[in-house]
C-alpha cells in the first residue's frame, strides 16, 4: 500500500513539474511575438503623436497611444495571472466622455509608465528571454539528434575542427563516433538544465513585469520611504529599471565613441566607461560612493581624451550624459545637497584635470565646460524639484486618505450611535419593564406562593444584571469616554452565578475555590476574572439550552506548576439530554467566545462531547501571586 501511494505521489509530482514547465515555455515563447507586433506600433504612434503636437493632431492621437499601451499592460498582467504570479492593482485617473474628456488621459502618469514599459523595456527583455529559451532548446535537441542530421553536413565535423590534430583518431568511423558522442553529451546537458533555465527566465520576466506594472514597492534605500507613502507605481522598481537601461545604453555607446573618435585604447575605454556607468547603479543605494566613483572615472576619461585634440573636450557627449544620469539618480533618491555637492565637485574636477593635463587648452574647451556646467546644473535642479514634487504629492495623497478615513469613521460612529439608540429604546426598555414587573409581582399579586415569589425575584435579579451589562455594551458601542457604571464580575461572583442558575431547577454539583486561596485570588487580574466568569456563564447556558434536565458538574481548582506559575482550572461537565427533541440550536458563537476570552489572557480552553453523550468545557487561566504550598 505504501509503495502504491509513493508511486502515485511520484506520478503526481512529475505531472505537476511537466505542467509548470509547459506554462513557463508558453509564457516565454508567446510573449515575444506579442511584443514584436506591439513594439513598432507603439513607437510609430508615439513618434507621430509627438511630431504632430504642434498642429494639435498629436493631442488627439496621444491619448489613443496611451490607451493602447495600457491595454498591452493589461494583457501582460493576464499572462502573469495565467503563469500563477500576482500583480498589485494600479489606479488610473478617470476621464470623462467626449474629446476633451479623453485629453485627461495625457495627465495620467500611470499610463505613461505603461507606455514606457511596453514601448521601451518589454522588447529587449522578451527578446533576450525568447532567444535564450529557443537557443537552449534547439542546442539540446540538436545535440541529441546530431547523429542523424550531421550526415548531411558538408566539410569536416565540428569536433574535428576544434580538436588538436594529435587528438583526432584515424578512420572516419572513429571520428564520427567521437563527434556524435561529444554533441550527444552537450545535448543531454542542455536538455537536463532546460527546465531550471526556463523557470529562471520566466521568473526574471515575471518579476520585472510585476514590479514595473504593479504598485508593490521593494524599499532598500534608508530614506526611500519618504519619497511617497503611496504610489500608483513602484518607485524603487522603476528607478532600478531606468538606471539599468541608462547604464547599459551609455556603456554600449560610450566606449566605441571614445575609441573611434578620441583614440582611447579599447581596454582603457572599456574599463573607465564601465566604471562610470556603474556609478549610476551605485548611486541608487550609496549616493556618496556612486558620485565618488563617477568623479574618478570622469576625471580619468578627461585625461585620456586630452591628446585627441577634438573641440568637444573636456566633456565628450557620452561622458557628459553619464555624469548627468548620476546626478538625476542622486537628485531623486537623496536630499538636494547631495546632488549639489556632486555637481560642485565635478566642476572642480573639470578645472583641475583640464589645467593639469592639457598643455594647450583647445579653443572649445571653455565653451564645452560651460555647457557641461549649465546642462548638469539644470539636471540637478530638475531632479531635485522632481523629488520635492513627488514627496508633496505623496503628502497630499496621505492627507486625502486621512480625511477619507476620518469621514468613514465618523459615518461608522453615527451608525453605531443609531444602533445604540435603537437598542436602548427597544431592548433596554423591555428589560426594564421585565425587571419592574418581576420585582413588584409579590405586591400586585399577594396570593402567589413562596416558590413563585422566589422565581420572580430571580427573574428580577437576572434582568437587572442583564440590563447593567447592556448599558455597558451601549457605552462601548457609542464610543463614550466614560467608564461603564456596572462593576466587572469577579471570581467570587461565580458562586452567585451558580446559585442563580440552580433556581431554574437544574441540579448543579459545584466545587468552589477554597478559602485558603483568597489571598492569591485577590491579586487576579480583572481580565482573567472576567474570562473565568464568562466561561462558567456560557458553559452553564450551553448546558441549559442543549441538555435541559441533566445534572451539571462545576469545578474550580487552583494548580501550581514547577515554574511557580498558578493556574485556575475550570471544568463544567453536563450529562446527555433527557429528551433528544428539546435541544435548541445555537450559533456556536458562545464556544468561540470562550476560546477567544481564554486566549486573550494567555490561557487555553477545550470543548467537546463526552463519551456518554454529554458535553465538557475545560479552561486554564493564569493567576497572579505566589505559588501555593503543596
Amino acid at each position: 500500500m505504501n509503495r502504491t501511494a509513493r508511486q502515485t505521489q511520484d506520478r503526481t509530482s512529475q505531472s505537476s513539474a511537466v505542467r509548470r514547465f509547459g506554462k513557463h515555455v508558453w509564457y516565454l515563447l508567446a510573449g515575444f511575438p506579442i511584443t514584436l507586433i506591439s513594439f513598432p506600433v507603439l513607437v510609430i504612434m508615439t513618434t507621430v503623436s509627438v511630431a504632430t503636437l504642434v498642429v494639435w493632431l498629436g493631442a488627439l492621437l496621444l491619448p489613443l497611444t496611451l490607451l493602447f499601451a495600457s491595454s498591452l499592460a493589461a494583457l501582460s498582467k493576464r499572462r502573469l495571472e495565467a503563469l500563477g504570479a500576482s500583480v498589485e492593482p494600479v489606479t488610473y485617473r478617470r476621464y470623462a466622455s467626449g474629446v476633451f474628456g479623453k485629453l485627461r488621459i495625457i495627465s495620467d502618469p500611470r499610463r505613461w509608465l505603461d507606455l514606457a514599459f511596453e514601448g521601451l523595456l518589454a522588447f529587449p527583455l522578451r527578446l533576450v528571454t525568447f532567444a535564450l529559451t529557443l537557443s537552449w532548446t534547439l542546442i539540446g535537441i540538436g545535440g541529441v539528434t546530431y547523429f542523424f542530421w550531421s550526415i548531411y553536413l558538408p566539410g569536416d565535423r565540428t569536433v574535428m575542427q576544434l580538436a588538436e590534430p594529435a587528438l583526432i583518431p584515424d578512420g572516419a568511423v572513429l571520428q564520427y563516433l567521437l563527434d556524435v558522442g561529444a554533441h550527444f553529451v552537450i545535448g543531454i546537458v542542455f536538455l537536463s538544465t532546460l527546465a531550471p533555465v526556463v523557470a529562471g527566465l520566466a521568473k526574471l520576466d515575471a518579476t520585472l513585469t510585476a514590479a514595473l506594472l504593479g504598485t508593490k514597492t521593494f524599499e532598500t534605500a534608508p530614506d526611500a520611504t519618504d519619497i511617497s507613502p503611496e504610489r500608483s507605481f513602484s518607485v524603487t522598481a522603476w528607478s532600478r529599471a531606468g538606471a539599468g537601461v541608462a547604464a547599459t545604453t551609455l556603456l554600449a555607446v560610450g566606449w566605441p565613441v571614445l575609441t573611434v573618435f578620441y583614440l582611447v585604447g579599447t581596454l582603457d575605454a572599456m574599463i573607465w566607461v564601465t566604471l562610470h556607468c556603474a556609478a549610476i547603479l551605485f548611486s541608487l543605494r550609496w549616493a556618496w560612493a556612486g558620485m565618488g566613483l563617477s568623479l574618478i572615472a570622469s576625471g580619468a576619461l578627461i585625461a585620456l581624451t586630452a591628446e585627441a585634440g577634438i573641440a568637444v573636450w573636456p566633456w565628450p557627449v557620452t561622458v557628459l550624459l553619464t555624469q548627468c544620469a548620476v546626478f538625476i539618480v542622486v537628485g531623486f533618491v537623496k536630499p538636494w545637497y547631495y546632488a549639489i555637492s556632486g555637481w560642485s565637485a565635478s566642476v572642480l574636477v573639470t578645472l583641475g584635470v583640464m589645467f593639469a593635463v592639457a598643455q594647450d587648452i583647445p579653443a572649445g574647451a571653455l565653451g564645452n565646460s560651460i555647457v557641461f556646467a549649465s546642462v548638469s546644473a539644470g539636471t540637478v535642479a530638475s531632479a531635485t524639484l522632481g523629488r520635492m514634487w513627488i514627496r508633496n504629492a505623496g503628502r497630499l495623497q496621505a492627507a486625502q486618505r486621512t480625511s477619507a478615513l476620518q469621514d468613514r469613521r465618523s459615518k461608522e460612529l453615527a451608525e453605531r450611535n443609531r444602533i445604540a439608540r435603537e437598542l436602548h429604546d427597544v431592548v433596554a426598555h423591555s428589560m426594564s419593564v421585565i425587571s419592574v414587573q418581576a420585582a413588584t409581582a409579590r405586591y400586585r399579586n399577594p396570593d402567589i406562593g413562596e416558590t413563585a415569589q422566589r422565581e420572580f425575584e430571580e427573574i428580577a435579579s437576572s434582568s437587572r444584571q442583564a440590563l447593567s451589562e447592556m448599558r455597558m455594551l451601549l457605552s462601548i458601542l457609542r464610543n463614550d469616554d466614560e467608564a461603564p457604571t456596572a462593576p466587572t464580575p469577579e471570581l467570587k461572583d461565580i458562586d452567585a452565578l451558580v446559585d442563580a442558575t440552580r433556581a431554574s431547577g437544574t441540579v448543579i454539583h459545584y466545587r468552589a475555590l477554597e478559602q485558603t486561596h483568597d489571598g492569591l485570588l485577590g491579586n487576579t487580574a480583572p481580565a482573567t476574572a472576567l474570562a473565568a466568569y464568562r466561561t462558567v456563564q456560557e458553559a452553564l447556558s450551553n448546558a441549559l439550552r442543549h441538555a435541559p434536565g441533566t445534572e451539571v458538574d462545576v469545578k474550580l481548582t487552583v494548580v501550581s506548576t514547577d515554574e511557580h506559575t498558578n493556574w485556575l482550572h475550570i471544568a463544567v461537565i453536563n450529562g446527555p439530554p433527557k429528551e433528544q427533541n428539546v435541544s435548541s440550536a445555537g450559533s456556536g458563537l458562545g464556544l468561540t467566545g470562550i476560546h477567544e476570552r481564554t486566549a486573550a489572557v494567555g490561557g487555553t480552553s477545550e470543548t467537546g462531547p463526552t463519551p456518554d453523550g454529554g458535553f465538557v468545557v475545560h479552561a486554564n487561566l493564569p493567576l497572579q501571586g505566589q505559588a501555593i504550598p503543596r
